[in-house]
């Protein structure tokens, strides 16, 4: 008989397998699984077919600074880390997070967290699995097939119990902990029999497993012709989905069969508490219907082995196991990748795993990419490594999935380590790595002050004092009421209640008893933003009106916090009006006067609400659409449908446009496109200067556009969200200012895109929604009836001829430089607008239509509609004048400069 399963005795013939004592399923703490089909990670697991290794990329030269260090936690280290290295000829730097374990030390481990409630076939994020589990720091884990069940690619191991398997995949590492508490870093194979009552056995290819193409052997079907042990951590119905074979189940309860399923056709139950389903096929199913029946004793053992020593590896002396991809650094230098990294290409967030030399620390490590850091190829990855003392690590799951999360000193719960690729969002995975501790609780070491390093003027915040003990873990020493001391006058303190006055850096300090603790508060003034903004931009120019205008500060440093109204100062031109509560209202309108400004200033730095008195315009509701609206995409087949529906929710009783899309059988670059009337578009009749929309997300994490076509043929791509991370109704608005469209233009398609470089992170189904689309159309509000015309100056003549008709003005414009300056008052008396000085600031506020500008004399920086930006040149004063850059002041204002550098004149056109 040509079967693949034996008789008693042929045990030992099969595969050459030496058996391990058996190894009995805990089914109740088993939770963590094993790999699945080739569209994996979130970095995207490379290709699949035959396991070839590529080359490690030449050694990248990196520079890396230690820039601190801060203890989680008795045995692990925070340690922060500064890189820098050239990318074609320019300079990139970034930032890494290394928590260093102390695997001597006997109060510290590491262990694998699983989903939501240890369980498989959930998911949970980085942070939620740390909370759940009591970790005090944890980064994300294993690959895993997004479109899968949930279940990671790699072997896992949690508190001692396999809980996954190896998959049969070339190159794909994992990191151990052996409960005598060594690291290890190696390639495994499973090997594994089910042993029926009669004798007879059969190879088992996995626990808990997803279905995959394996590498090598005959079948691209991971479960055809095998048998898998799946747990009741395995909460799926289906075990597992879509993998092309129909089974045959066998349900064992206290090593007992208990029920037999019909010849392919599963169990329709969940994996029993304290029991395991057998899952069969083809030739396995056949060994179930010759050898087994309901009642009889079935036995399962297995074992692990090394495919670089050939040795046995008895999973009962591990502590954990979590699964990675390719080596990255072997005895100290950077190793040749085990297994395609093509898919892993870029420069994106990492995350690894390695430890020293002499075995004493293992380095769980992030390198971070966001606003702050430019992210890291593999290659740098090896070579920062090195640089901070691994001798042998491997990569884990990256780019989007790169989440690490610890508990600061003296706090009660962990917090984003670092903003992730998508901001402050953590992405839901099926496991992660957690760092844990198990140390009595200790004496009082040290108090620290808690609360935010940055403060505004005028905002209030709450600082506690907290303790630590003598293993760094925290304790309570809310009673000792300590006294509050502020180190000058930037902010006041009154009972840890802490008050940003002034710009500067405030020493806190907090005493109780004979121990203190202090830090440092930084109020942030107006040099140290890069912007503010309004929540609301335009506002109508109506006697009455009223609108909510919340003001958020950019700082410097990448932080956005939002402005108490109390260190706001207003200012009114056009209109008389006020603010209260975040609230502004038109009180009267100042006659003869379209256009009003409310000047908001926050430590002299100013953004604007222009009001007009037609402000944002409605483009479309949806409440009457007349023209079609289709949906298509670049790719056949990525499938979907729009349409005009009835809204919901917050949108009940209105109408809203519907875009869906299934982008499951597509690949590459892919759009999802709602296009406006044909080829054709929709038409924006004047020049737009921002955008307005409402969009019910759907979390998908892709990226959302509009393509405008404007009056020269061109084609103008808006982001609309970089990410859509979240759900529901939220309100977008757009600068158009700088987006050098030509009106009018074309609305042609409002679209989702999700690019191919870390496809696999965002989904590729889903619904959104849009609303009340608007343009704020100066030419139709605040810019109506600016003055059109021609004005010539000439370099040392006191006189401009505007529109032909020459005028006297007190000061000539010079040349310094390759620069033009003039007296800017007339230019905006001439084409519509004031400017306005401030002696004591030496600051010159230049208003025109829908642009509010600030410029500084002696400073390169200007302030435009409440965005920092930079020129080549600054005002000056001269002969007790103030002369500003003209080409920049007036181009920026909407004004055309020309220069006859024959005639040595400068004409300005609006």
């Amino acid at each position: 008989m040509n079967e693949v399963f034996k008789d008693k005795n042929s045990r030992a013939d099969l595969r050459g397998m030496k058996m391990s004592p058996a190894k009995r399923w805990i089914a109740a703490s088993l939770a963590g699984v094993l790999w699945i089909m080739p569209v994996i990670g979130s970095e995207g697991l490379p290709h699949f077919g035959p396991g070839t290794a590529s080359l490690a990329q030449a050694a990248a030269s990196i520079k890396v600074t230690k820039l601190g260090e801060e203890v989680i936690t008795s045995g692990a280290v925070m340690m922060k880390y500064k890189f820098s290295t050239t990318r074609s000829g320019k300079n990139a730097t970034g930032l890494a997070d290394v928590i260093r374990v102390d695997l001597n030390n006997p109060y510290v481990s590491l262990d694998v967290m699983t989903g939501k409630g240890g369980n498989l076939t959930t998911r949970q994020s980085t942070g939620g699995m740390a909370a759940e589990t009591g970790a005090v720091a944890a980064v994300n884990g294993d690959y895993f097939n997004t479109n899968g069940e949930g279940a990671p690619i790699g072997g896992q191991v949690t508190g001692g119990v396999v809980v996954s398997t190896p998959s049969q995949l070339n190159g794909m590492y994992a990191f151990a902990v052996t409960k005598d508490r060594k690291p290890v870093i190696d390639e495994y194979t499973f090997e594994g029999l089910v042993t029926a009552e009669d004798g007879s056995q059969f190879p088992l290819s996995g626990i808990n497993k997803g279905a995959y193409t394996p590498d090598g052997g005959g079948s691209t079907y991971s479960h055809a012709n095998a048998a898998y042990v799946y747990t009741d951590a395995w909460t799926a119905r289906e075990r597992p989905k879509d993998s092309s074979a129909s089974p045959t189940e066998v349900l064992v309860e206290n090593d007992i069969i208990t029920q037999i399923s019909e010849a392919g056709k599963p169990l329709a139950i969940a994996v029993p508490k304290g029991a395991y389903i057998l899952r069969t096929h083809g030739l396995a199913s056949q060994f179930v219907t010759g050898h087994l029946a309901v009642g009889q004793k079935l036995v399962t053992d297995y074992t692990l082995r090394s495919k670089t020593t050939q040795q046995e590896l008895d999973p009962a002396n591990l502590q954990m196991m979590i699964g990675g991809h390719t080596i990255l650094v072997n005895g100290g230098q950077a190793a040749t990748f085990s297994r395609s990294t093509s898919s892993l290409g870029g420069y994106r967030a990492r995350t690894a795993l390695g430890y020293s030399q002499d075995g004493q620390y293992a380095y769980v490590i992030a390198a971070e990419k966001n606003e702050n850091s430019a992210g890291m190829s593999l290659a740098e990855l090896q070579s920062f490594m090195t640089n901070i003392g691994v001798w042998k690590g491997l990569n884990l799951d990256g780019g989007g999935s790169t989440t690490m999360v610890d508990r600061p000193l003296a706090e009660t719960s962990t917090t984003l380590t670092f903003n992730t690729e998508y901001g402050k969002e953590q992405r839901s995975i099926v496991n992660g790595l957690g760092v844990f501790t198990s140390a009595p609780k200790g004496e009082v070491k040290g108090i620290k002050i808690s609360g935010s390093p940055v403060l505004l003027i005028g905002q209030k915040e709450s600082y506690s004092l907290k303790g630590y003990d003598t293993y760094y873990n925290p304790i309570d020493v809310a009673a000792a009421n300590p006294a509050w001391v502020a180190s000058n006058g930037s902010a006041s303190v009154n009972t840890g209640e802490v008050t940003g006055v002034k710009p500067g850096t405030v020493t806190l300090t907090a005493t109780s008893g004979t121990a203190s603790a202090s830090t440092k508060v930084t109020v942030l003034g107006g040099e140290d933003l890069n912007g503010l903004s309004v929540g609301t931009a335009t506002a109508p120019l109506t006697a009455g009106a009223s609108v909510s205008v919340p003001v958020t500060a950019a700082a410097k440093s990448g932080a956005t916090i939002s402005v108490p109204n109390s260190a706001l100062k207003w200012e009114f031109v056009g209109f008389k009006g006020s603010v209260q509560d975040g609230k502004l209202t038109v009180d009267s309108v100042n006659p003869g006067v379209t256009t009003g400004y409310a000047i908001a200033r926050y430590d002299g730095f100013s953004t604007a609400v222009v009001l007009s008195a037609a402000a944002a315009s409605t483009w479309e509701d949806f409440e009457n659409v007349t023209y079609p609206i289709a949906f298509t995409s670049n790719v056949n087949t990525v499938t979907g449908s729009v349409g005009v529906t009835a809204g919901s929710a917050e949108r009940a009783g209105s109408k809203v446009l519907s875009l869906s899309y299934d982008m499951t059988a597509g690949s590459g670059k892919m759009y999802a496109y709602a296009q406006f009337n044909g080829t054709g578009g929709k038409s924006i009749p004047a020049a737009a200067t921002s955008m307005s929309l409402d969009v019910m997300g759907d979390m998908s994490l892709n990226w959302l556009r509009a393509e405008v076509v404007d009056s020269s043929g061109t084609t103008a791509y808006i982001d609309l969200a970089k990410v859509i991370d979240w759900n529901g109704w939220k309100s977008l608005n757009i600068d158009l200012s700088g987006s050098g469209i030509k009106f009018p233009a074309s609305l042609k398609r409002l679209y989702v895109v999700n690019v191919e470089e870390g496809q696999d992170e965002r989904a590729k189904t889903g619904t959104v929604a849009f609303d009340n689309l608007s343009f704020v159309m100066p030419s139709l509000s605040s810019e109506a009836g600016l003055p059109k015309g021609t004005a010539v100056m000439k370099i040392g003549s006191k006189s401009m001829a505007l529109n032909g008709t020459d005028k006297p003005i007190d000061v000539a414009p010079v040349v310094k430089g390759e620069s033009t300056y003039v007296p800017i008052k007339y230019v905006m008396d001439a084409f519509g607008g004031s400017a306005g000085w401030n002696s004591s600031t030496k600051k010159i506020l230049v208003l025109r239509g829908a642009k509010v500008m600030e410029l500084t004399v002696n400073s390169k920086e200007y302030v435009l509609n409440g965005k920092r930006q930079s020129a080549e040149v600054a005002p000056l004063i001269l002969q007790g004048r103030t002369l500003v850059p003209l080409r920049l002041v007036s181009e920026q204002l909407g004004l055309t400069v020309k220069w006859e550098q024959n005639t040595k004149t400068v004409t300005i056109e609006s």
